[in-house]
């Protein structure tokens, strides 16, 4: 029964943890409005930077962090972080209307939304894995899958909150299922298996060359998700001329079939091999994004669909990249989720930033949704470097330890 409970409560925190990452971009519109925050496109863009920084520090650190003080105190301080980002996203809405003061709150908020991620993201992935070692590949998807259910819900959420004049009731719901899965994590083991051998090479190894093959890789995924998933809304509202409530199902539709996508791939390993989709996937990824540059003033509902099939072609791709990693990289494997993680955030960060410069120098938010294809082509090339081979017996690892 515990270890039941156990499954359950990190498929819940990965839905949390979705929509907490996904809380800021969903709220673009208000951050950009005059009547609200009447941020720029840069400094929208900025906002994210210490997301990305903390996010990344988490994220590379987390793995040595939790050989101090236990795998488990690791994931309860990032729902910790994650919640005091909440706190000040609600307390930076109070003084909206003063820039000075309400701007640090949010970059400080945006901090803590990525020192969340970066602690509690990887060690969701670990728990997955271990917690169903017969079925690793599609029990991370599940996760991942629950994950962007969660990024779902949050624009959708906003959207109702904003029509009920109240658009902070989301970093208030966030705020309480946070408190609650704090709650109950704390009674529960929450143990994680470590091989003390493993961890012994990885101190004494370099990185294996074939890492840097998946950080390629993942960055540019990085890049494109957050192209998506930070910039939908503004080119659907300022460019497709939608309604804000249009801006909303086109990010909902994107995540929709991220969340879709993972399930589905998941559920069809049978037929569709995860290798053969890890390749497909970046191709569709090409086509969504000559598509979004293609789009015309008044083809609101065009983009809704295009977006969502940009969310398709994201789908499976990071969950993949993590499993993959793991299987392969066996010298490293207490550290892989977390490297993975990282340069997710540094393709992330890149997206979420670099756009305001770029529009600043005269380039059209359409023009650089169109020249990401590029990127996914690089990342369509990369992904069969990614699956080219697959781990030998002589790699892999004894039975692990079980450890607090």
């Amino acid at each position: 029964m515990a270890a039941k409970a156990e499954s359950r409560t990190i498929n819940l925190a990965g839905l949390v943890q979705g929509i907490v990452l996904v809380t800021f971009p969903a709220a673009s519109t208000i951050f950009t409005s005059g009547k609200y925050y009447s941020l720029s496109g840069s400094q929208y863009g900025a906002m994210f930077l210490p997301q990305v920084g903390l996010a990344i520090a988490a994220s590379l650190f987390g793995a040595r962090l939790a050989q101090r003080i236990t795998t488990k105190r690791v994931y309860l301080a990032g729902l910790g972080c994650s919640l005091v980002a909440m706190a000040m996203l609600l307390v930076g809405a109070l003084v909206k209307s003063d820039q000075a003061t309400a701007y640090p709150l949010l970059l400080i908020a945006t901090a803590f939304v990525g020192a969340g991620f970066g602690l509690t993201v990887p060690v969701l992935n670990i728990y997955a894995g271990q917690f169903h070692p017969a079925a690793v590949d599609s029990a991370v998807l599940v996760l991942n899958a629950l994950l962007g259910l969660g990024t779902v819900l949050a624009p959708v959420f906003v959207a109702i909150f904003v029509g009920l004049g109240f658009w902070w009731g989301l970093p208030v719901l966030s705020a309480v299922l946070l408190a609650g899965l704090l709650i109950v994590s704390a009674r529960l083991p929450l143990r994680a298996r470590t091989d003390s051998a493993a961890r012994a090479r990885q101190q004494r190894r370099r990185v294996p060359g074939r890492f840097w093959v998946y950080a390629a890789f993942i960055t540019c995924y990085g890049i494109c998700e957050t192209m998506n998933g930070n910039w939908s809304e503004l080119e659907m509202t300022k460019r497709l001329g939608a309604s804000a409530t249009e801006a909303s199902l086109a990010l909902a539709a994107f995540w929709g079939l991220v969340t879709v996508g993972r399930v589905l791939f998941a559920a069809v390993t049978r037929w569709l091999s995860p290798r053969l989709t890890y390749r497909i996937l970046p191709f569709v990824l090409v086509a969504a994004f000559l598509l979004i540059g293609q789009l015309s003033a008044g083809s609101a509902v065009t983009g809704i669909v295009v977006f969502g099939l940009a969310g398709l072609g994201c789908s499976a791709l990071l969950p993949l990249a993590i499993s993959f990693g793991e299987e392969e990289l066996t010298a490293m494997s207490a550290a892989v989720a977390g490297g993975i993680i990282a340069f997710y955030q540094l393709g992330y960060g890149i997206a979420a930033f670099g756009v305001g410069p770029l529009q600043k120098a005269g380039i059209s938010l359409s023009a650089i949704f169109g020249g990401t294809a590029i990127v996914a082509v690089a990342m369509a090339g990369l992904s069969f470097l990614v699956v080219k081979r697959t781990p030998s017996a002589q790699q892999r690892l004894p039975a692990p330890k079980e450890v607090r």
